[in-house]
């Protein structure tokens, strides 16, 4: 099981591009898999949604605390068996000289190529539920999630919403995506160690199935003040792009495609 998530956003300068994605998907990603417990890797492109996710972006109240990462343009997620993967040894690097941070974390290489991240943002989440949609089966269990996601984080205004957030998600939010046309599979995340309490990770075939499955039919609904999303929305303080919607560059969704659409 795959409970562990992390996963860290940033912004690259024009020129980085091809170097840091290329070092990160042929060197450092496939030896973070190497190791015990770690179970896979994605990285995504964040392209935006339609209009009507543009119009909840535009009302959706933003983290205001200026030591959040502002990078908005890249998602990449790593999946383990369980969160502690992530802290022993530590993948972010921690100051306390009585823990173990990760050997790789003083490495110049793993430093300097870090370093090109804008804005980089980091947040390790425990999956709290999860629910799997009708395209359920183009994905293997403990596999990279699919060629196309949404993922927002956030936390409540006050500790009082967070009971709220737990019912929509418990009684309609999770329901529905159960049988949402194009949705592969849905988490509901709960923060270890970052500055989003709450995240969730929904799966689709892709952008277009995204887009009609999801956001033209269910997600607009938060645009309706007569509706529980719409509330959900205004007591809610996203992470800077928070929710990012994104296509799949690594690993290549072309051999994915093949081999689904095959079937």
């Amino acid at each position: 099981m795959d409970s562990g998530i992390w996963a860290t956003w940033y912004d690259l300068a024009e020129g980085d591009k091809e170097t840091y994605l290329g070092w990160l998907h042929k060197d450092y990603l496939p030896e973070v898999l190497s190791r015990p417990g770690y179970l896979w890797a994605a990285t995504y492109e964040v392209t935006g949604g339609g209009s009507h996710m543009n119009q909840i972006g535009g009302i959706l109240a933003r983290a205001e605390d200026g030591s959040v990462g502002t990078g908005t343009d890249y998602v990449t997620v790593v999946g383990a068996a369980h969160p502690h993967v992530f802290f022993s040894p530590n993948v972010i690097g921690i100051d306390n000289p009585l823990a173990t941070p990760h050997p790789e974390l003083s490495n110049g290489t793993v430093q300097d190529m870090f370093a090109k991240r804008i804005g980089a943002r980091t947040n390790i989440f425990l999956e709290e539920a999860r629910v799997n949609g009708p395209e359920i089966g183009s994905r293997a269990p403990g596999t990279t999630p699919g060629p196309a996601i949404q993922m927002g984080s956030f936390r409540g205004m006050s500790p009082e919403d967070d009971y709220d957030l737990g019912a929509w998600y418990a009684q309609y939010r999770l329901p529905h995506m159960t049988r949402m046309p194009g949705s592969i599979r849905t988490r509901k995340l709960l923060s270890v160690a970052g500055w989003a309490k709450h995240a969730v990770l929904y799966e689709f075939l892709s952008l277009d199935a995204r887009k009609e499955g999801f956001e033209a039919t269910h997600e607009r609904l938060a645009l309706d003040d007569k509706e529980w999303t719409n509330l959900i929305i205004n007591y809610t303080r996203h992470s800077p792009g928070s929710p990012s919607v994104g296509r799949r560059i690594w690993p290549a969704v072309e051999d994915w495609e093949t081999e689904y659409l095959s079937r």
